[in-house]
């Protein structure tokens, strides 16, 4: 068979409606299935009859009936039909992923403390939603939720003004931590014995992230002293293992210490304690409502650890 047009004569849509056509044996029964007008079917079949210079039905008292290229046409049009259904079904199962994905990120401690809490209590409630998780600085957790990129964040910060639209998690005093052989050391885990920050002004000092760095700065100086600060590292668990080895002292909030203790170390109470605030910022409402819920109860039950040795 030669078709007078080209593929691109074939309009999709009157394919579809040929295949009712076919399926129903009139004209007016399609257009009962479709919900349009006789009128309107019976103009996109002429216009493919048009398009393919070929008769595809045949006007019966009955109804209609296909001609031979009116079938070969349906049969066509059949199979674009089942891949549209399949189209759609797709479509709809990832949508409904998507709906139940959870971007969430969260800095390093409460990565290793609040977060897998909050993930285990969403599991044990059943059906819980997909949350995919990305380590991030405050800063940084921040522009992901303003980029849109993630849906809920958790981040820290040292005083000043709750962040816009964050809430409350919890309060993280921070502790120094010192070497196992520190003269200060049997203070550790010793009730109504902690220490003056001043105690430590001779010291060398390992500092944190930028904003940590500052704060201790801060604090410091509200001691009467300043630090002199000798390493820097994000990373508690090498902030740790440099104080075990002697080469320095550390301020480190609760949530880290709760994620790993070092032996080598020894976690001593301040008078006063500094504290950073933990905040979550929650996206638009829907699955990540249930993550902030699950996160709200992780920090219930999460609360920073007395100084213990």
């Amino acid at each position: 068979m030669t078709l007078g047009g080209g593929t691109r004569d074939l309009d999709p849509r009157r394919l579809l409606v040929l295949a009712e056509v076919a399926r129903r044996g009139s004209l007016t029964r399609a257009a009962q299935a479709l919900g349009w007008t006789q009128p309107a079917v019976a103009q996109h079949v002429r216009h493919l009859e048009r398009a393919t210079g070929c008769a595809l039905v045949l006007r019966t008292p009955r109804g209609v009936s296909l001609t031979p290229a009116g079938r070969a046409l349906a049969a066509h049009a059949e199979v674009i039909a089942d891949r549209l259904r399949l189209a759609a079904d797709d479509l709809a199962t990832l949508g409904a992923a998507q709906a139940r994905r959870v971007r969430l990120a969260a800095f390093p401690s409460a990565c290793a403390t609040l977060v897998p809490a909050a993930l285990a209590d969403l599991r044990r409630r059943g059906d819980p939603p997909d949350v995919r998780l990305t380590e991030a600085a405050p800063e940084e957790a921040r522009q992901l939720l303003d980029a849109g990129d993630v849906d809920v964040a958790v981040v820290f910060q040292h005083g000043g003004e709750a962040p816009p639209g964050g809430e409350l998690l919890l309060q993280d005093p921070l502790h120094l931590v010192l070497p196992r052989g520190h003269a200060l050391a049997p203070r550790a885990g010793a009730p109504g014995t902690p220490v003056h920050l001043a105690d430590l002004a001779g010291e060398r000092w390992i500092a944190g992230c930028p904003g940590c760095r500052a704060h201790l700065l801060r604090t410091a100086a509200q001691a009467g002293f300043e630090p002199d600060v000798h390493h820097s590292t994000d990373d508690y668990v090498v902030t740790q293992k440099l104080v075990a080895a002697g080469v320095g002292v550390a301020l480190l909030p609760g949530l880290a210490l709760c994620a790993v203790r070092d032996p080598g170390v020894a976690v001593v109470g301040l008078r006063a304690a500094p504290r950073r605030s933990v905040h979550l910022l929650p996206g638009p409402a829907g699955s990540s409502a249930a993550v902030a819920t699950a996160l709200r109860r992780a920090a219930g039950v999460s609360p920073a650890p007395s100084p213990t040795r």
